[in-house]
């Protein structure tokens, strides 16, 4: 269902360029309306690069179903958790226009980073032990960095919601050095 349904996903991110760019033209908006603008075209980008990753993932996870199961996955859901709450959490954050969620958001890019980097660790321990296990490894491997990029990809739209709201620019920032100037 996933895999099937990105061709609407990449359309839809087409027609929403196509609308913010005809609302530019025309429009020729100005402040917080120019904001909202390109604050919904960089959003669009962000979810339709989810969505890819979530072809990505529905595409590793089909394979692994084919092979018996390296170790229990747990990890693995929790980052998809955790991911998917961010995603949410993010997108609401700009339909309410709350900068405070999305701050929420950015401080748990951390959570996913350090899961993806365990999941690693141990998938490299078990490479390591037994050479036949690599390719399921490096598939599982795969799953762990997509679940980790759509957090990234959360994070961009939150810190895109905090430039609407706040008219603060805090991409490339580090979340403490941000919290710092506040």
């Amino acid at each position: 269902e996933t895999i099937d349904r990105d061709p609407i996903v990449n359309a839809l991110d087409v027609e929403i360029d196509e609308e913010c760019i005809r609302l530019i033209a025309l429009r020729q908006p100005r402040a917080g309306d120019l904001r909202l603008i390109t604050t919904a075209m960089k959003i669009t980008t962000d979810l339709e690069r989810i969505g890819d990753l979530a072809v990505d993932i529905s595409e590793r996870a089909l394979e692994l179903n084919e092979e018996p199961q390296l170790k229990p996955y747990i990890d693995i859901p929790r980052m998809a958790e955790i991911a998917q709450g961010m995603v949410r959490d993010a997108l609401d954050a700009f339909v309410k226009r709350d900068s405070a969620l999305a701050r929420d958001v950015l401080i748990r890019d951390d959570m996913v980073d350090n899961l993806n980097y365990q999941v690693f660790n141990e998938l490299l321990f078990f490479m390591i032990q037994d050479p036949k296990t690599v390719s399921r490894a490096v598939k599982i491997t795969y799953i762990s960095k997509y679940l980790e990029r759509i957090a990234d990809h959360a994070t961009n739209i939150a810190e895109m919601v905090v430039y609407l709201v706040e008219g603060k620019i805090i991409r490339h920032m580090a979340v403490s050095e941000e919290k710092k100037k506040e």
